[in-house]
């Protein structure tokens, strides 16, 4: 009983899942949250917060300890006699170093300037990464409806062709129509059927390619909430192109990324330049050792003489260059303090010739400077254009929407008079056939221009900051 409850429960959540229909809002957030362009954007913004970190410990010191520890083990020099023997000795050492910047040519700072920009730089692309998959996202839904709608349409001429070819044949049999026009009435069905299939499949590409988009794998279960989506006038149409233009540059992150980035050449040139400078820089170092045998520990254990008297015994010296005078073993602590070691000073650096690298990075940075600049400004004459075409557009498709009203009215009015006048008798197949054709063209014209004056203004809105909303 209890295998067959989960069961029921897993189907029934399967259900909801299949059931589920995305709206424009959820559809954009999960493609914010699961597209793979937008994570690798977000991947670098973190690797520049990453690399701001490292320009801040640029100003903190270099500090190292180190500590080593060998054994000689055969023949040696025993460090107690001085006579070579098969003894083991062992040695250990430890060192602090510490290394600071005093003078580089502020290239600490500028490093540090260098990485906020690149910070700002990433989000400002994160960001425009975000808008234009958000319009790429209702693009697609946007498709979807069109394909619904025009669906739609097919599947009402299908019906309509069915129906007048049950009565084009009561027409036949009671001698209205000749038996020929059966066969006129036949290929419409048959070409109202195929215009029902391909639109059947562009739907289905429409969802597939929203999928993909959003990253989900079920295509074939995936839809979009039906609500009927009447157009609605926009005032961004009574916006000029210089209105939205003025707002785009000063609010688009695609121009605030280009900007940025000439801001970037020109810091990285700056911090070329510091590399001319010359550099000077403070370190210190403490040392200290301690070595022990296998006879005696430390070799601080004993002390060395110069050559005469041994000061103990008032006896010659053996040694031909110094005799040593044992003491007894003396502690780490000993050994530690009577050999330890301390270094300090400047070191400056002054660049002479560097093979012309350091010469050839400056120049380098400076023809990027150049080059962020130029494009800059083809960023923003490519913004100018893009915003005046899709205005134009937009213009041009309301014209074209309200003429597909004025034509879809006529025919239709048409197609009902021919309608009347077929199942009379009045006309053939041929000429209401012809008929039909253009009140379904009007139709689709109508679908086809209302969708797209409906994408251009959201392609006007979106440059003047107008969230997207369908």
């Amino acid at each position: 009983m209890r295998k067959f409850l989960l069961l029921s429960l897993l189907l029934f959540s399967t259900s909801i899942i299949a059931q589920k229909k995305w709206t424009l809002k959820e559809c954009v957030e999960r493609a914010i949250e699961k597209n793979i362009s937008i994570k690798q954007s977000e991947l670098n913004f973190v690797e520049s917060e990453i690399n701001k970190k490292n320009a801040i410990g640029n100003f903190l010191p270099n500090l190292n300890i180190g500590s080593s520890h060998s054994w000689n083990v055969g023949l040696n020099q025993d460090i107690t006699t001085g006579i070579l023997e098969n003894i083991t000795t062992q040695f250990t050492s430890m060192n602090l170093n510490v290394n600071v910047d005093v003078l580089n040519g502020l290239k600490n700072i500028k490093q540090l300037h260098l990485a906020n920009l690149n910070i700002l730089s990433n989000k400002f692309q994160l960001d425009d990464m975000r808008e234009n998959i958000s319009l790429l996202v209702a693009n697609s839904f946007l498709q979807i409806l069109f394909n619904k709608e025009l669906l739609k349409v097919q599947k009402i001429q299908y019906d309509l062709s069915i129906e007048d070819l049950f009565k084009a044949q009561e027409l036949i049999e009671n001698g209205v129509l000749p038996s020929g026009d059966l066969y006129e009435i036949e290929a419409n069905k048959s070409s109202a059927e195929k215009s029902l299939i391909d639109a059947e499949n562009a739907l289905t590409l429409a969802k597939l390619s929203l999928t993909q988009l959003i990253l989900i794998e079920d295509y074939q279960e995936f839809d979009i909430v039906d609500e009927n989506y009447d157009l609605q006038f926009s005032e961004i149409l009574n916006k000029s192109p210089d209105e939205i233009y003025n707002y785009a540059i000063e609010n688009k992150n695609e121009i605030r990324v280009a900007e940025t980035n000439v801001e970037i050449a020109k810091k990285s040139l700056e911090l070329n330049k510091s590399f001319l400078q010359p550099r000077l820089s403070a370190f210190y170092s403490f040392s200290s050792r301690i070595a022990y045998s296998d006879r005696l520990v430390g070799t601080g254990d004993f002390d060395f003489v110069p050559i005469g008297f041994v000061q103990s015994t008032n006896q010659p010296v053996v040694a031909p260059f110094q005799q040593t005078i044992i003491k007894g073993p003396r502690s780490f602590i000993d050994q530690f303090d009577s050999n330890k070691g301390q270094n300090f000073g400047l070191n400056l650096s002054i660049p002479v010739l560097n093979n012309f690298s350091t010469r050839t990075n400056v120049n380098r940075s400076k023809v990027n400077v150049e080059r962020s600049e130029n494009l800059l400004f083809q960023t923003k004459l490519d913004l100018q254009n893009t915003i005046n075409q899709a205005y134009n557009d937009a213009k041009g498709s309301l014209k074209a929407y309200e003429a597909s009203q004025k034509s879809l009215e006529s025919r239709k009015i048409s197609f009902e008079y021919a309608q009347e006048k077929f199942n009379l008798g009045a006309i053939d197949s041929y000429e209401f056939s012809l008929i039909k054709q253009r009140f379904e063209s009007a139709q689709s014209d109508l679908i086809i221009s209302k969708y797209d004056l409906i994408f251009k203004i959201k392609v006007l809105e979106f440059y003047f900051g107008i969230p997207l909303k369908i």
